[in-house]
């Protein structure tokens, strides 16, 4: 295959453009950060500097790479921010993709959307691809999304082949979000226990959620269409996940025990706080955040076994091992 991977620069897309390359297949990486580009280079695949939300770019360099299939793993992931940093980024960059690659002549799109559609501030469990979505979404970047997988939707209506993957929280080597703020949160205040640590969650090995786009990539026609729920299969507690991550790490764990009720509140009025000034700088807590920390939200992936042939490869307590082995390598340092 000729594959172009969006977001090449970022931490699944990189990982994706470099995993396929060790396969043999020509791989395109586009992306906006030219030194990550050039470590892309260096590691063997070709690098577009493009950005998503110009649409002449992103024509360019899907032409360009004479691109089989797109992998479009590219967008803005944040709990905060302006909403029209979102929208411009997921849902204009997304409309700029699929038009392209119906101009080009692309014979498959792989859109990398998210479960965070799935989950308000109340707990979920199992949940399949076609449950109720909440009527409201609990943030900008989850409500983006959502917006962005229409566009697929409709660039399928038109002839292009489409597969969505929404998977659930990615970590492993390489990881700048989720382990790094729980170790950089244990440094500072301590990690918050919200509802007690009991909440169920689904972590998913950065390996598995390529594995998973592979799949997509070559999957049966009956597959085309479809939305796929993509994790490790195996939910753990909030608690017991922290707990073995510095165990691992060989340091202590600093808990900063939150009732729910307060933690939401408190989240509610930080966010008021953070409109107001004019930096619009993150807020310590936000709703989105307490209610991912403090409900359980875990997903169903039989479809994705099903249709796609996919299962989960590496568990919690490896990939844990291979992060902190990493981690430890490069010196512990808070990226």
């Amino acid at each position: 295959m000729n594959v172009l991977v969006t977001g090449a620069t970022g931490f699944l897309g990189g990982r994706l453009a470099r995993m396929l390359r060790e396969d043999g297949q020509e791989v395109t990486g586009m992306g906006r950060n030219q030194q990550a580009g050039q470590r892309l280079e260096q590691d063997g695949v070709r690098f577009v500097s493009a950005d998503l939300s110009e649409a002449e770019s992103v024509r360019q360099a899907i032409g360009w790479a004479q691109a089989d299939v797109v992998v479009h793993c590219g967008a803005y992931s944040a709990s905060w921010g302006r909403d029209e940093v979102f929208e411009v980024a997921n849902v204009r960059g997304t409309a700029n993709v699929t038009q392209s690659c119906l101009e080009h002549g692309v014979a498959r799109l792989v859109h990398v959307s998210t479960p965070s559609v799935y989950f308000g501030s109340g707990s979920r469990v199992n949940v399949r691809e076609n449950d109720s979505l909440p009527p409201k979404q609990a943030s900008a970047y989850a409500r983006t999304k959502l917006l962005a997988e229409q566009q697929v939707q409709q660039a399928a209506a038109r002839g292009l082949g489409t597969i969505i993957l929404r998977p659930r929280a990615l970590y492993g080597p390489g990881d700048t979000t989720i382990l790094p703020r729980l170790i950089a949160a244990n440094e500072q205040t301590g990690v918050p226990f919200i509802g007690g640590g009991d909440a169920l969650i689904d972590l998913t090995y950065v390996d598995d959620a390529v594995h998973a786009l592979k799949l997509a990539a070559v999957a049966p026609e009956a597959a085309l269409g479809g939305t796929y729920n993509i994790s490790g299969g195996a939910p753990i507690r909030f608690a017991d996940a922290v707990e073995m991550l510095f165990a691992k790490l060989g340091r202590p764990l600093r808990i900063k025990r939150l009732p729910f009720a307060a933690a939401y509140g408190a989240a509610s009025i930080m966010e008021w706080a953070a409109r107001l000034r004019p930096s619009g700088g993150e807020p310590m807590l936000t709703r989105a955040l307490v209610g991912m920390l403090g409900s359980s939200q875990t997903l169903n992936i039989e479809a994705a076994r099903s249709k796609l042939g996919y299962e989960p490869q590496v568990g919690i307590d490896e990939g844990l091992d291979r992060f902190v082995e990493q981690w430890k390598r490069e010196g512990g340092e808070l990226r």
